[in-house]
């Protein structure tokens, strides 16, 4: 998952709640205004009379929580403190003045100390004045604490905090007051969403607030915190970093086994958020997601109109959060119900989440496997570039990063898995047939390149199929046969780039390759081999000494300049790492 620092444009954390509130409310005027003289936000369609208002509010720092989510359907004012602080009770009194229509209040917002002592004093001088109030605190984050006892006040010191979990009780509270219950049967609905609601997260970095040189909190590198808040309070228990599918299945067990017992009615429904805590990307969410699906389908629970993005963030947080909340009709009903605000509009209609089983693509392969003692030469040779090039995929994208965009280790390998794949399946022997190695490069090169994508992808798929086209005329092998192919395989990559020797690309390490098995061309292709390898190794690492020509890495200047080039590296792995299998 992402875990590089975010960058923008500088902050006076002096003015920061003032500047970004009239920034939202000059971008989504349609939708919010401000509250005059207050560091809030209310509806456009607020007041209306004879409506229940639905207040939330919390600290900056969480958009769209809080401000993000007020619009007809949804909130009606939202009360912004300062960074990770409450608002003050003067401000979520103004903000609930301004968005009262004579029908009540009902405050909503997280367990938090501040927020509970300022939302209690807005909401004591409200009663004062003769308006109903009501209170929903969230208290969905399970790794906070214990759960809230039944019919005991909440304790912010003591219970669980609220977190993205926030945003299914402002939905369904907001649907209910839309729909026109009375003050005491929005409460009942929200404090029932509330209930039903769970939330488990982790983090993989810290967040750096507006103004600040140091991050706020850190997280280990390397490393990722299961069940951290979204103020940095710290998790359950620190582990390695973890795929993608692990995040998922570690975010699903700690949710399974907190679920409440399902409401009457609920066959198994449940709203399903996958929260990006700031940082994450969508893309990196939705692989997260893909394994989240699988497993509350596989716990028999049904995830209805399932929400990918940001909901509730911490500023550049890396991190994402899973909450689910049981639906029974009622519920279903109002969190189905149209809403339109800055961040998030729902429009009436059909929803149909399972997927036709024609569009579902099968199951990826799992990663491929330690060469095989039943792998053919060619498969075998693959698998044994693939181990290398692995090994060395991080070093790669570092080198790719100083000029590029940090991608080809990642995608090198990704492109060999599949050529090995396609190699396996394509080499049907024997063994000592070149033609059928010709058979399987030809095959791993279309595989590569379609897996890797980009122009390394291109180039390398080109490569293996051209080798392949040249063994696959052959009836016997040697090291002439190879030298001839690795000059066409030099030949076709050339043409289809447009570099040159000297241009700083992949290149440079071919070249003195193809030269070196050329000049041995009569010697046993193992010890050749691997002199050549050798020759292409020393030409990578002179490369650092090269200005680039070709691609974005030619924009850059002298940037890459006293660093080895990325693709003369992983070509040089990969003939380093045949040669290694053809000497045993």
């Amino acid at each position: 998952m992402t875990t590089t620092p975010a960058a923008g444009p500088g902050h006076d954390p002096g003015t920061f709640r003032e500047d970004w509130l009239e920034g939202l409310a000059d971008a989504y005027a349609r939708t919010v205004r401000r509250v005059p003289g207050t560091y809030g936000v209310v509806g456009r369609h607020a007041p209306r009379p004879g409506k229940v208002a639905v207040v939330i509010g919390g600290g900056s720092g969480h958009y769209p929580a809080f401000a993000g989510l007020v619009g007809p359907g949804l909130a009606d004012a939202a009360a912004v403190g300062d960074v990770f602080a409450s608002p003050s009770a003067e401000q979520v009194y103004r903000t609930a003045r301004a968005a009262d229509g004579g029908a009540g209040v009902l405050f909503s917002y997280g367990n938090y100390a501040g927020d509970v002592m300022h939302f209690g004093l807005a909401a004591r001088r409200l009663a004062a004045e003769g308006v109903d109030v009501r209170t929903v605190l969230v208290t969905d984050d399970v790794a906070s604490g214990p759960p809230p006892v039944e019919g005991q006040p909440v304790d912010p010191s003591r219970d669980r905090r609220g977190v993205a979990g926030d945003f299914f009780v402002f939905k369904v509270a907001g649907a209910a007051a839309e729909r026109g219950d009375d003050l005491a049967g929005v409460a009942r609905l929200a404090a029932r969403a509330n209930a039903m609601t769970r939330t488990f997260g982790a983090a993989f970095a810290g967040c750096t607030l507006p103004g600040a040189n140091e991050p706020l909190f850190t997280v280990d590198a390397g490393t990722t915190e299961l069940g951290m808040g979204i103020h940095g309070e710290p998790g359950l228990r620190t582990t390695r970093h973890l795929t993608a599918s692990e995040l998922a299945d570690a975010l699903v067990d700690n949710l399974l086994r907190e679920l409440p017992e399902p409401p009457a009615g609920g066959d198994g429904r449940v709203a399903v958020l996958l929260n990006g805590l700031g940082r994450t990307k969508y893309e990196e969410m939705f692989v997260v997601y893909r394994q989240v699906n699988r497993r509350l389908r596989a716990a028999g629970l049904h995830p209805h109109r399932p929400e990918v993005g940001e909901f509730v963030t911490s500023f550049d947080m890396a991190g994402v959060s899973l909450s689910v909340m049981l639906l029974d009709d009622e519920l279903a009903e109002l969190y189905d119900a149209p809403c339109d605000t800055p961040a998030f509009r729902s429009v009436p209609g059909r929803h149909d989440d399972q997927r036709p089983a024609e569009s579902v693509p099968a199951a990826s392969a799992a990663p491929v496997r330690t060469t095989p003692a039943t792998d053919l030469p060619a498969t075998a040779a693959l698998q044994a570039a693939l181990d290398l090039i692995a090994a060395n995929e991080d070093e790669l994208g570092r080198l790719d990063a100083v000029a590029g965009d940090g991608d080809h280790g990642i995608g090198i390998v990704r492109g060999l898995r599949a050529a090995v794949a396609a190699a396996r399946a394509s080499e049907p022997g024997p063994a000592a047939d070149p033609r059928s190695a010709g058979a399987a490069l030809l095959a791993a090169g279309l595989a590569l390149a379609d897996a890797s994508g980009g122009a390394s992808g291109a180039l390398y798929g080109t490569l293996l199929a051209e080798t392949g086209a040249v063994l696959a005329k052959a009836d016997t092998y040697s090291t002439a046969l190879f030298a001839d192919a690795a000059e066409a395989a030099q030949r076709a990559v050339s043409d289809l780039g447009g570099a040159q020797v000297g241009d700083k690309t992949m290149l440079d390490a071919l070249d003195p390759f193809r030269t070196e098995l050329h000049a041995r061309a009569a010697e046993p292709l193992p010890g050749a081999w691997k002199a050549a390898a050798q020759s292409a190794a020393r030409a990578a690492s002179a490369t650092a000494g090269l200005t680039p020509s070709r691609g974005r890495a030619a924009r850059m200047g002298t940037l890459g300049h006293g660093h080895p080039d990325a693709g003369a590296v992983s070509l040089s792995l990969l003939v380093t790492a045949v040669g290694d299998y053809l000497n045993g």
